[in-house]
């Protein structure tokens, strides 16, 4: 599982019928001190996270396909939670609103 902030969507006109009716997040990968790696993921929103979220990012394919129950599916990663908060050595690194 990874960490990472919705900064966006993703809109495709043209798609696997899996994707009809489901919502595609661009996620900026976070490190665990909250700071964004770098990395990004396209992920399939199961919880109904918006942009500015900090999410919970599944990212094994067999698992995702689990979720949508359709194998195979071309599934990579899934927003399974919202994050309220974060604490690495005791101290607070993510917190809602950020």
């Amino acid at each position: 599982m990874k960490i990472g902030r919705v900064v966006g969507t993703v809109v495709s006109t043209i798609n696997a019928p899996v994707f009809d009716g489901r919502k595609l997040l661009l996620c900026d990968l976070l490190g665990s001190d909250g700071v964004p790696t770098g990395g990004y993921l396209i992920a399939v929103d199961a919880v109904d996270a918006g942009a500015g979220e900090v999410v919970l990012i599944l990212d094994e394919g067999t698992a995702a396909r689990q979720i949508v129950r359709q194998d195979p599916a071309p599934i990579r990663a899934m927003v399974v939670g919202v994050v309220d908060e974060v604490v690495v050595d005791g101290a607070s690194v993510i917190t809602p609103g950020w």
